[in-house]
């Protein structure tokens, strides 16, 4: 398992693939396993891409310190410097996206492209999730499985039909995403950190090209939160998908890599 000292942490990433290098974050709890395989190996055909465990997931080390989105950048700036990568297209979905924002916003030198995705500018500013959703992704995590957690999460992240149409899907993502399982003390640091984040001012500086993705049947970030992040964001493209939930990348994998490579290679 591949592992590098970046800051005060050793942090384990994966690297798949050749070309232009697109680093990309994962949201709260997760992990390099919650991206779908089918969704990397079609991107690595084109790009270098560089996915990891952000600091209290997965397999990248768990100090039990105050977290911050700004932490979290400068985590993945310092793991672009050990791969010897000077710039990258960087994406992030939920949480990876606001630590995708505060990354553009220090290290704007560090961007080719930004896409954001399923994301928000901190809550004072955003929609708030839907009390369903909310209540599910804050359940109580000391008492349950990774299994049991995973398996409630489903709810909140993809569409119910996708859900009841797709059981082997479900079935794949859930045991690849309870291998490594973030303890509950770490998903409460990264709750934290997300609660306390807010670029909505600073979005006006962001001044790389930006693609913003969204399912218009979001419940953990409302695609109002889309709209608002483009509406400040000079120049982004907005691209809200019918039918979608939160999950994306599981639920529509082949219309998001269409806009995706159609965005980074234009």
């Amino acid at each position: 398992m591949p592992k590098i000292k970046i800051n005060d942490i050793k942090m384990y990433y994966e690297i798949y693939g050749q070309g232009p290098p697109l680093v990309m974050i994962m949201g709260v709890g997760g992990n390099a396993d919650f991206w779908p395989p089918r969704f990397i190996k079609k991107l690595s055909k084109i790009f270098k891409v560089v996915v990891f465990d952000n600091r209290g997931s997965g397999r990248s080390d768990k100090p039990d310190i105050e977290y911050s989105m700004k932490m979290f950048a400068d985590d993945t700036v310092s793991l672009m410097d050990a791969l010897n990568i000077k710039r990258a297209h960087i994406l992030g979905i939920s949480m990876g996206g606001t630590i995708a924002q505060e990354l553009v916003l220090n290290y704007p030198e560090r961007v080719e492209k930004l896409i954001l995705c399923s994301t928000n500018c901190g809550f004072s500013k955003s929609a708030l999730p839907l009390p369903e959703a909310l209540k599910i992704m804050m359940q109580p995590r000391e008492e349950s499985t990774p299994e049991e957690i995973t398996r409630k999460s489903m709810s909140a992240r993809l569409t119910e039909k996708f859900i009841k149409e797709n059981p082997k899907v479900i079935e794949e993502c859930i045991q690849r995403e309870c291998k490594y399982p973030t303890p509950p003390k770490m998903y409460k640091r990264q709750i934290d950190a997300i609660v306390k984040f807010n670029t909505y001012k600073r979005l006006k500086n962001i001044n790389r090209p930006t693609l913003i993705m969204q399912g218009k049947h979001d419940l953990l970030s409302p695609a109002q939160n889309a709209e608002i992040l483009a509406q400040n964001i000079k120049g982004a493209k907005l691209v809200i998908f019918e039918d979608v939930a939160h999950d994306i990348f599981s639920q529509e994998s082949d219309i998001v890599i269409k806009n995706l490579i159609e965005f980074l290679k234009n």
